[in-house]
């Protein structure tokens, strides 16, 4: 095995590796147990392939650690002096981006983080990647947390996850970590962008997601404490009769998205105007068996019809931030005339 004589070949990893091989046993634990996973597997893997290390070189290493920590006095980090220290060496925009996720949901991996990342947020998020990606995900986080996702996923989809996660073996470390980065540079950074949005506009999904006699209680509750802010709630929320300013081919785009079974399920509690609505975009042949599976249905319960409307909702706010379909705005004088 060659001997490491070449301080200058050294990446930062290797410094690490070596001055903790020669600390000993009992100092390694204890700084091990300040790290995460991740850290310590990195190391670890380093430490295996240092071979053999020359003594010269270890005198050289500890001399510029001492010359380091002697020369910076006493530290304090904080949020301010690492934005500053970043600032020196990056560009603003990467620096944005990185403070963004320092100061979003805690945690000290990216694993971490996402288990205080509320479950509707990360299914709503999670349910546009392929379900392999999914299925490593929930193979990476809390079960409990996990299973909370899963149940907020469409259930094929969430089912189609599921299969995947029985089939999967060890997933190779590149697959991880490519996944990592993209929750890192995709999810977690918008969301720490969102956390400065508008508070009214975050109440407003929030309400959304509520039951019905939920949303009414707290809607009436807060009109007897603030009622320009109720007023303003009620003008942000999309509930399913808000469906009817869809255009036509908005209506038609979100027929082919949504479940047949969850719409049959959602129009047996909507007006009569969003009944006729979906049924005057579909053929005559399609509308006649949707009557016809409704009937069939029998009596529904109402969560389960309201669960199905919110889905749809949802639905229909995907397509739109996605440009696929137009949802007017404000009243009547508002809408598109054809």
């Amino acid at each position: 095995m060659r001997v490491r004589e070449d301080y200058r070949g050294l990446n930062g990893t290797e410094k690490a590796a070596i001055l903790l091989l020669s600390l000993g046993e009992e100092h390694v634990t204890r700084v091990f147990g300040h790290m995460d996973d991740d850290e310590i597997r990195e190391l670890s893997s380093t430490m295996a392939n240092l071979g053999t290390i020359d003594s010269t070189l270890v005198e050289r290493l500890f001399i510029e650690f001492a010359e380091k920590m002697s020369s910076t006095g006493s530290l304090t980090g904080s949020f301010e002096s690492t934005e500053r220290l970043l600032n020196r060496v990056l560009g603003e925009d990467r620096v944005s981006l990185i403070m963004e996720e320092i100061r979003g949901p805690a945690g000290r991996t990216m694993w971490d983080k996402l288990a205080n990342v509320n479950e509707l947020v990360l299914a709503n998020y999670l349910k546009n990647e392929y379900p392999q990606t999914v299925a490593v995900v929930m193979s990476k986080i809390n079960p409990d947390h996990a299973s909370r996702v899963l149940a907020c996923l469409p259930e094929n989809f969430a089912m189609e996850v599921i299969m995947r996660m029985l089939r999967m073996e060890s997933v190779q470390k590149e697959v991880i970590d490519d996944v990592e980065r993209t929750l890192r540079n995709e999810f977690m950074s918008n969301l720490a962008r969102s956390q400065g949005r508008d508070a009214h506009e975050m109440m407003a999904e929030i309400f959304n997601n509520l039951d019905r006699s939920t949303e009414e209680r707290f809607i009436g509750m807060l009109e007897d404490r603030n009622r320009d802010a109720a007023d303003r709630i009620k003008q942000l929320m999309f509930t399913f009769e808000d469906l009817a300013k869809i255009d036509a081919a908005g209506i038609q785009t979100l027929l082919r998205t949504v479940d047949k079974e969850k719409l049959g399920v959602a129009l047996k509690g909507a007006s009569e105007a969003i009944r006729d609505l979906f049924f005057g975009n579909m053929s005559e042949r399609a509308a006649k068996i949707m009557r016809e599976d409704m009937e069939a249905l029998g009596p529904v319960r109402l969560r389960d019809v309201e669960d199905a409307q919110i889905e749809m909702v949802m639905a229909a706010k995907d397509l739109s931030a996605k440009g696929e379909i137009t949802i007017a705005e404000g009243d009547a004088e508002d809408e598109l005339v054809y």
